[in-house]
Order: C-alpha cells, then sequence, then structure tokens
C-alpha cells in the first residue's frame, strides 16, 4: 500500500468536490460527481453547484429539480440531501437498515403504540396516494382517516419511505413547508439484507469516487452506517477496491483511477454554503478543519455555518453583511494578502449570483455572530 500524507488526501478531496477550480459540467453530472449536496437549508445545493460549477446559473438547477432530474430526500446521517435522480433508489436502499431504525425504533415513535407493522402496511396506498404532491397536514389527515391520527407516523414514513420533496417554487425552490411525493419506486422489503448491502456496496463506490481515498470509520461518519457492516462490504468488493495507508497508519480504500493530486497544487480561495458535505464525509474531521476551529462552524446544536475555505482548509465563516451591502468575512486563522484577493472575488461573484433571489441569506443563524472569539479577523467585501 502505498503512503499518502494528509496535504495529498486533502487536495483528492477538493479535485472530487470540483473545488480546485470551477468546471465546465451540467448540473446533472455535477450533482453525480459530488455524490450529495447537503439541503436541510434550501439554498445550500445552489451554493454548493455556484462554488464548483463554472458559469452555474441557478435556473439550471430549478429545471433539474422540476424535472424530477435532481431530487432531494431524507438520505445520508437521515438528512436531507440533493442528489441525482439515477442515484436516489441505490441511495435509498443502502440506507434502509439506517432510515427504519432511526423512525422505527425511536422512542417519540415507539411511545404512541405504533408498530414498526403498522408503519409498513399503509407505505403502498400512501405512495399511491402521493402520486401528486401533498402537504404534511394533508399527509396527516389522510392517515387520520385511517385511524392513525398520531403525526409521528407520518414524521417516520416521510423519512424512511420511498418519497422526496417535491419543488414549491420558492426563490430555492423549496421552502420550510415542504410538500412530499412518491419517489417512483417500490419500497424495499423490510428484511431484505442482502439487496441494501448490495445497494451499500454500490454506494461505497460512489462515496470514494466523491469523497476518497477513505477510512471505513470516514463512509461511516457520512452515511451513519455501522462500521461492522460497512466493513463486512467492504471486504466483500475485494479487488474492485485500491488500499492506501493513511499518515496516521489506517487504512484508506479508494476506487481504482481516481484523481490524487500532488499536495503542492494551488487550491483557490471559496465560500461555502452551510453544511457543506466536505466537513461531515469524514469521521477524521482534519482532513478539511482543524480542531480548534471546528466548533466556531459547527456549533454545538449541529448548526454549521457558511464556511471559509483557503488553501483547502477551513479557516473562517461568511454571511451577508447585515446593512445588506457585502459579504462579511470572519476568519479564525491569519489570511495571506492574495487569498484575501480571491476572497474578494467571491465576494462579488456571490452577491451577483444572490441578485434578487435571496439578499438575507441565511439570515436565521445571524446569533451565531455575536458568539464568536475575541481574536478574529473580520471584513466586509464589496460587491462589483
Amino acid at each position: 500500500m502505498s503512503v499518502l500524507d494528509d496535504r495529498t488526501c486533502n487536495r483528492a478531496t477538493l479535485a472530487r468536490q470540483l473545488l480546485l477550480g470551477r468546471v465546465e459540467l451540467g448540473v446533472e453530472d455535477a450533482v453525480r460527481q459530488v455524490l450529495a449536496l447537503q439541503a436541510q437549508e434550501p439554498a445550500s445545493p445552489y451554493l454548493g453547484l455556484w462554488a464548483r460549477v463554472a458559469g452555474f446559473d441557478p435556473a439550471d438547477l430549478d429545471a433539474a429539480f422540476a424535472a424530477g432530474q435532481v431530487v432531494k430526500a431524507t438520505l445520508a446521517r437521515i438528512t436531507l440531501h440533493a442528489v441525482h435522480a439515477a442515484d436516489h433508489r441505490t441511495f435509498h436502499l443502502a440506507m434502509q437498515p439506517t432510515l427504519r431504525a432511526a423512525n422505527l425504533d425511536d422512542r417519540r415513535f415507539t411511545s404512541t403504540g405504533l408498530t414498526a407493522a403498522d408503519a409498513d402496511g399503509v407505505v403502498d396506498d400512501l405512495l399511491g396516494w402521493l402520486h401528486e404532491p401533498r402537504s404534511n397536514a394533508e399527509a396527516e389527515a389522510w392517515l387520520a382517516e385511517r385511524g392513525y391520527d398520531d403525526p409521528m407516523l407520518w414524521s417516520s414514513l416521510r423519512r424512511y419511505a420511498p418519497v422526496r420533496h417535491a419543488p414549491t417554487g420558492s426563490p430555492w425552490a423549496f421552502d420550510r413547508r415542504p410538500v412530499h411525493v412518491a419517489a417512483g419506486f417500490a419500497p424495499p422489503a423490510p428484511d431484505d439484507v442482502a439487496a441494501a448491502d448490495e445497494a451499500l456496496g454500490v454506494l461505497v463506490e460512489r462515496y470514494l469516487t466523491a469523497f476518497g481515498p477513505a477510512s471505513v470509520a470516514d463512509m461511516a461518519q457520512f452515511l451513519l452506517v455501522p462500521r461492522r457492516r460497512l466493513t463486512v462490504v467492504v471486504e466483500g468488493l475485494g479487488d474492485r477496491l485500491v488500499r492506501h495507508e493513511g499518515s496516521d497508519g489506517r487504512v484508506l480504500h479508494d476506487v481504482p483511477g481516481a484523481p490524487l493530486p500532488d499536495g503542492d497544487v494551488p487550491a483557490p480561495a471559496r465560500l461555502l454554503p452551510m453544511w457543506d458535505s466536505i466537513l461531515f464525509a469524514y469521521h477524521a474531521r482534519s482532513r478539511v478543519v482543524d480542531d480548534d476551529v471546528r466548533p466556531w462552524v459547527i456549533r454545538r446544536n449541529g448548526d454549521t455555518l457558511p464556511t471559509v475555505l483557503v488553501d483547502g482548509r477551513i479557516v473562517g465563516v461568511w454571511r451577508p453583511a447585515p446593512d445588506g451591502d457585502g459579504v462579511e468575512v470572519t476568519t479564525f486563522r491569519p489570511v495571506a494578502d492574495d487569498a484575501w484577493v480571491g476572497l474578494a472575488e467571491e465576494a462579488a461573484s456571490l452577491l451577483e449570483f444572490l441578485g434578487d433571489r435571496d439578499p438575507n441569506l441565511y439570515g436565521r443563524y445571524r446569533r451565531w455572530w455575536g458568539r464568536m472569539p475575541d481574536d478574529v479577523e473580520r471584513a466586509v467585501l464589496p460587491g462589483a
């Protein structure tokens, strides 16, 4: 096994996540390459692609969501992600044991007196009814008509059954009052472990294409799948994977022929969205963020702020300036003058990109900027 130092691993992540330079790719191909764009905040998939794709037009992602070519659903880490439609069924099937356990074994569900059999028993009829988009209130009423008047049933079903969010036409295709529609494939059999593990094997290869080289612990961190299950699946892939050794002696798995840029390859400054996947793709978070910076970026309640990437490292956070004039950048590390030039260019591009869509982007998280450490550098970068 070849030994890969930390900087080489960092550059591999940036290359595969399209962060070594914006690329000429269509929306669907770009989403497929990065595997999954965190979509808990409706704007985040758009900003994730803006940071990665040359000339990205948000209308292209609007159209892909509307056509079902890119879908938004509960997947990795039991949170909302945008994925290529061709990956959705595999992703859902691979995650099924985790999604079921997280929802049907949850005390909030079991304390209602409902059982997994109750939930499974309505899935087929529910999917038929979801041939068109339905709101949470409509779904709860539909279940109540069938004798299930506890809202926890719908809360669980919408997170483990094969459903997806339907676009609502808000500035970022979705808003905070979600509507759901059937995903277009049959629900997996709850006890078909072999099918779930076969799908997980495919997902492992897709994950490594987007985030490798990586350890089993890294995969488990991103997907929220037990390491024991992943270990068996990875071992079953055999020579479909190659293996390296990390600087700490861990085995790092990869797909053959995937990019491994030299650690000295320059990395441009970028402004990344909330919950960008590079922050959650690894158990070893040091791939992109240092331990003393991470608590200021990933807050105690899980809120993960929009981040500043310089030379492949997360060094700070950003937000639209409170007075609406520019982008406020806060850094927890000294930033070289040439990096500030790059950040200023990114800020001007971002403001143009946001336009009239959402000038108060992520405004509901503004409280965190009053809770920053004292030793920071802060600058407001103007538009063009």
